[in-house]
């Protein structure tokens, strides 16, 4: 039996809890109807063009991103790339990057630094595909060279964890200046899945393990880990796709606004700051 959610205290940006327990909220992030970033390339941004290939292996179709405008404004967009059937599913490795994505992502945001844009970065992702040609071709080294290379960005980020937030998969696109998250999504170091099968052996205990992850929205805001909650329309994004288009392109309007006022030298600081406090804890004496 899953136990009871224990409500946080309320904070700025934190919407009404509804007493989903956190594995009926990761059934909801899996949603198959839940908005991919096709609908919102479709719905929230004009002009897209998107930009092919890592200059090294080859173009992971799991990983899309290029040039586009939100309101007036000109970003460069980046995402994984879930498909909406099994056959685009297949096609795009059910959005799972292998290294190429994640260096054509890395990329994409040096050039948007070179243009002086924005980069919006949008996360749904079970992880970084396992496979054995992306260990071969360095996965690790990929992810971790973009953790080390987006801290240094000098343009504002924007990263939205729109569905799953997978482990090191997420990680790769998610070092930005603001962590933005629909209210039913999911941010975790392990799949629920995956925690119950190492720590009870059995992936039937994943609704015990989706407790202990702490990987909710409102317990990621508790804890630091995300700046801002996002409301979903009635009973998910899957629900009324324009309504979620409209909040999340509100909310990155917003930020970017606000992060667009500081200078590089700030810009840079204050990311530097922000990953530096992730992590602190107190031991009560």
């Amino acid at each position: 039996m899953v136990p009871k959610n224990n409500h946080p205290t309320k904070k700025k940006n934190q919407p009404k809890e509804k007493n989903l327990t956190p594995w009926e909220i990761v059934q909801i992030s899996r949603h198959p109807k839940r908005p991919v970033l096709q609908d919102y390339l479709s719905l929230m941004f004009t002009n897209f063009i998107e930009l092919h290939g890592d200059r090294y292996f080859a173009d992971d179709k799991a990983m899309i991103g290029g040039f586009a405008q939100i309101s007036d404004q000109k970003v460069m967009v980046i995402g994984h790339n879930k498909g909406k059937n099994t056959t685009d599913n297949i096609d795009r490795n059910f959005g799972m990057a292998k290294p190429d994505g994640y260096r054509k992502a890395l990329r994409l945001m040096k050039l948007a630094q070179k243009f002086n844009i924005p980069v919006i970065s949008f996360i749904d992702t079970p992880g970084a595909f396992p496979g054995l040609e992306a260990e071969e071709r360095g996965q690790a080294e990929a992810i971790a060279k973009n953790l080390t290379e987006m801290a240094t960005i000098e343009v504002p980020i924007i990263c939205v964890v729109v569905g799953e937030g997978g482990s090191g998969g997420a990680l790769g696109i998610g070092v930005g200046d603001r962590i933005l998250m629909l209210s039913n999504a999911i941010y975790s170091v392990i799949s629920p899945e995956g925690c119950a099968s190492i720590l009870w052996r059995d992936a039937k205990f994943a609704p015990d393990a989706a407790e202990a992850l702490n990987l909710t929205a409102n317990a990621l805001l508790k804890h630091g880990l995300i700046d801002e909650i996002i409301n979903e329309p009635g009973d998910g994004a899957h629900s009324n796709h324009k309504k979620t288009v409209e909040s999340i392109q509100k909310a990155i309007l917003k930020n970017l606004q606000s992060l667009q006022k500081l200078s590089t030298e700030e810009l840079l600081q204050k990311r530097f700051e922000k990953f530096s406090a992730m992590g602190n804890f107190s031991v009560d004496k």
